[in-house]
């Protein structure tokens, strides 16, 4: 007959032994497991970069036809130099003056240019009125323009720009060469209600926009 085996105390079962030693085991597995996928980790890049440079757009204008400036400003407005009797005007008299403008050299786009604002002053000043038209040539400016092409209707009050009509500019060939002219007519006429010994100055801005 077999005896009966004596458990030691505190000494751990066969089975209780393998239960912790599969415990071990397991966690060191699992150690093991995480320790492989942060090594396997890869990783690379692209970069893709540019430039941003905005265009240039700028206006100029001439009173002779030959030397142009740029007159940004009511401050800096180009003198017109009218016709003989626009310093000694009276009821019935027209006067006219050619002014050209264009696009600058630098500027990379066309234009839209419009008659924006007439501003006389003193702003109440009555007894003229005003027309402006494109012509041919600069020459094409006097009284009775030759072949114009009215952007403002002549019998315009001083402070209107009423109805007026857009003209186009072109650019050059940038940067060294500027865009082709347009001549405009400046026309006033004086009417009845014209008082002597009055003066008035007038201010146009012509604004053009980039298209």
């Amino acid at each position: 007959m077999s005896q009966p085996t004596t458990m030691t105390p505190g000494e751990p079962s066969s089975r209780t032994a393998r239960r912790k030693l599969k415990a071990i085991l397991a966690g060191g597995l699992a150690l093991g497991l995480g320790a492989t996928i942060t090594l396997a980790a890869w990783n690379d890049s692209e970069y893709a970069t540019a430039t941003f440079t905005a265009g240039t757009f700028s206006i100029e204008g001439s009173t002779d036809g030959t030397t142009y400036a740029e007159h940004p400003t009511a401050g800096s407005a180009a003198a017109l130099t009218f016709s003989t009797g626009f310093d000694d005007i009276s009821p019935g008299d027209v006067v006219a003056a050619p002014f050209a403008v264009r696009l600058t050299a630098a500027t990379t786009y066309d234009a839209t240019v419009t008659v924006a604002s007439a501003t006389p002053a003193p702003p109440a000043f009555v007894g003229l009125t005003y027309g402006i038209a494109t012509v041919p040539t600069f020459a094409d400016c006097d009284a009775t323009p030759t072949t114009p092409t009215w952007i403002v209707a002549q019998g315009t009050p001083l402070d209107s720009v009423a109805g007026a009509t857009p003209f186009n500019l072109t650019e050059g060939t940038p940067p060294t060469t500027p865009g082709a002219p347009a001549f405009l007519c400046f026309v006033v006429t004086a009417g009845p209600s014209l008082v002597q010994g009055t003066s008035v100055t007038e201010t146009w801005q012509l604004l053009a926009e980039s298209v």
